[in-house]
């Protein structure tokens, strides 16, 4: 599958290159980041050098679809869709500190996920976990319409190593992609 470029009212979803490096490097020493998602802690350059690689390799292996999220040219953060499989998708993401707060994720999320649904994955299904306790990560999923499922005990591993109970959420391509209430 070749990479796509999504764009919204603030936003340009493009795909990672390598000249993104230092600008992954420096948002991945947010302790938020390491905690939160699988990204290796420490965070070293030669992580960040490979990653727009990784992207690439998804695209061409069409298992996962990843998007740097630039606003006015500056890398904002990443979100994709991981475990491409019959029909379905996990969302993630995460945003640069000096990025947050701004309703950035929800708004690149919404484009992700409709080209998900609607464009040529044609996926049924999308998914969304995050450690307990990320609410930030909840309050987008729970915007862009995901439906809480539950808990799943022990099931995420962090960058560093820890293991830690998931929220787990989705939507079907058939639900309205309408604000969702969680008891999170």
């Amino acid at each position: 599958m070749l990479p796509v470029t999504l764009r919204t009212a603030r936003l340009t979803l493009s795909v990672p290159v390598a000249a993104d490096a230092a600008a992954i490097l420096a948002a991945c020493q947010d302790a938020d980041i390491q905690r939160f998602t699988t990204v290796p802690s420490p965070y070293r350059a030669e992580h960040a050098a490979e990653f727009p690689r990784t992207a690439a390799a998804g695209w061409a292996e069409e298992t996962e679809a990843v998007w740097a999220m630039r606003l006015d040219g500056a890398l904002a953060g990443m979100i994709g869709l991981h475990g491409l499989r019959r029909g379905a998708g996990e969302l993630g993401y995460w945003l640069a500190p000096g990025f947050r707060g701004a309703g950035l994720t929800a708004e690149a999320g919404a484009a992700v996920v409709a080209w998900g649904f609607d464009g040529p994955l044609g996926l049924v299904r999308i998914e969304w976990r995050a450690v307990v306790g990320n609410t930030g990560s909840a309050r987008v999923a729970q915007r862009l319409g995901f439906r809480y499922a539950g808990v799943l005990r022990q099931s995420l591993v962090s960058g560093t190593g820890v293991r830690g109970d998931a929220w787990v959420a989705d939507l079907l391509a058939t639900d309205p992609r309408a604000p969702q209430q969680w008891p999170v």
